[in-house]
């Protein structure tokens, strides 16, 4: 497990290796989620490099509207 150190300015380096593995470039945008006493970094994906990840996905599994709970009136 790579570790990284916050500077004086509360920025952290993101180790080569991973950058590498993630194909994280220069410039490229994080969503911060604070979960708890854990910080989640997420890349923020283009919405061209999105296009397809979905296809061949089984969807014969999913809820739909007869699912749900009738709500009293």
């Amino acid at each position: 497990m790579a570790s990284v150190t916050l500077s004086s300015k509360f920025q952290l380096a993101i180790p080569k290796a991973i950058r590498e593995e993630m194909n994280l470039t220069a410039g490229q945008k994080f969503a911060v989620i604070p979960k708890g006493d854990t910080i989640v970094l997420a890349p923020i994906r283009p919405l061209e490099e999105m296009r397809g990840i979905l296809k061949g996905a089984d969807t014969s599994d999913y809820r739909d509207r007869t699912d749900r709970l009738e709500r009293d009136r």
